[in-house]
């Protein structure tokens, strides 16, 4: 949508921005597609260094050139100001159309934070209690079991609370992660992976039943706690996940071009990756679930409107989703180090997790500064925003085994661009 909507010429422009006007002048404000988020900074006065960018630039070409990736697209920029935002290669192999901030990619994970603060928006609106049990919204999950090495689950002694979802603490798993326990089985035989059941159903048909891994609030394991909060505002809105975050989140943002499903007429603009994997779904399949885990696509246009809103207190050109308290919240790190040490998958040293977000608590063990919030998705993308330096990055590429290299090389590439004072 954005791309076509910067397409139009004469009267079909005209028209669509009276219409945007029209429906800003009548509901809720909402930030003009049409316009995009990227606007250009001057690279002295945001201190970058322009050869150290350069040089980025062909690294990545190489990368192209060499076949290690049909193409990518990545941002970098300060204070709202975009000093990188460039596409190397193509879509996907194959295809002659050139990766640019329009192309559409499968985001996975990068979904959390969206979902998150979709759920947030209720928060504030007193609709939805952080410190409230999840069976105050889904009842089915009144009878919590913990897994147990030998011997039936038992019942849980802690309540899971809304926060643990949005958090990676409340027990739950992904089975993929360690496909070969137990309870990862378990997982797969009682209908994890089903997609045929609204986001809300799966949550208290499927998941509700299955044995956590841990107690509450005792151990951080990367989880589908984000798809049961899905479900969760599905449950308070009455809404599909898509329709809510629509409402509350993309649509005031003007991300046009972030969905569960893209119509087939934007296929021209899919990003595909060189391996075949059935973790590459089709972007056209409408499916009843939708995944506030991992289950969006979205552009790196479109997804710097979210990234931007954070940085900037919960407010994008004039439209707020957040009250700057609320986001303040989310940054507030949810784990210790005793809970930090137990479970799998955890970011890293000097890394801690707020609400549906890593953060960076300790500097002196990552490049970002502390305070840095962010997150990645499985095929290869990444975002974040760095408070300290005011430093924020979008990076997009498709394929998995490549993302915890990419994640490397661009805080290298990033940091060493910025000019030393």
């Amino acid at each position: 949508m954005n791309f076509v909507m910067r397409s139009m010429r004469g009267a079909g422009a005209a028209l669509a921005l009276a219409l945007l006007a029209a429906a800003c002048a009548t509901g809720p404000k909402i930030a003009d597609p049409a316009k995009s988020s990227l606007e250009r900074g001057d690279l002295a006065s945001l201190g970058f260094d322009p050869t150290k960018l350069a040089d980025i630039r062909t690294a990545l070409n190489a990368d192209v050139l060499s076949g290690k990736i049909p193409g990518a697209y990545l941002l970098i920029g300060r204070n709202d100001k975009i000093v990188f935002a460039q596409g190397f290669g193509v879509q996907g192999p194959g295809q002659a159309t050139p990766a640019s901030e329009e192309t559409i990619y499968r985001v996975f994970s990068m979904t959390k934070p969206v979902v998150a603060v979709t759920a947030m928006t209720l928060v504030e609106e007193g609709k939805l209690d952080l410190d409230a049990p999840v069976s105050k919204y889904l009842p089915a999950f009144a009878n919590v079991k913990i897994w147990q090495k030998e011997g039936d689950p038992v019942p849980s002694t802690k309540p899971m609370l809304i926060r643990h979802l949005m958090s990676h603490t409340s027990g739950v798993i992904y089975s993929f992660i360690q496909p070969q326990l137990p309870i990862s089985k378990a997982w797969v035989a009682g209908g994890e992976q089903r997609q045929d059941l609204s986001a809300k159903d799966w949550s208290e048909q499927v998941v509700a039943k299955l044995p956590m891994v841990a107690e509450p609030a005792t151990a951080w394991n990367y989880s589908q706690g984000l798809d049961v909060l899905g479900g969760v505002i599905e449950a308070i809105t009455g809404q599909s996940l898509g329709d809510a975050i629509k409402a509350r989140v993309t649509g005031p943002l003007g991300m046009t071009d972030t969905a569960f499903f893209q119509p087939p007429a934007k296929s021209p603009r899919f990003a595909q990756s060189k391996n075949p994997d059935p973790l590459y779904y089709d972007y056209t399949l409408v499916k009843p679930f939708m995944s506030g885990g991992g289950g969006l696509s979205s552009t790196a246009e479109d997804y710097l409107r979210f990234v931007l809103m954070l940085a900037n207190h919960g407010e994008y050109r004039g439209v707020r989703v957040l009250k700057p308290e609320t986001v303040d919240l989310m940054m507030i790190d949810q784990t210790t180090a005793e809970i930090r040490g137990k479970g799998l998958f955890f970011p890293g040293a000097g890394m801690g997790f707020g609400l549906g977000m890593s953060l960076v608590i300790d500097d002196t063990k990552q490049r970002p500064g502390n305070g840095t919030f962010s997150w990645n998705g499985i095929a290869g993308t990444e975002w974040w925003y760095d408070p300290k330096n005011d430093v924020f990055m979008v990076f997009m590429q498709q394929d998995r085994a490549l993302l915890a290299e990419y994640q490397r090389k661009n805080r290298n590439w990033i940091y060493d661009s910025i000019v030393k004072k």
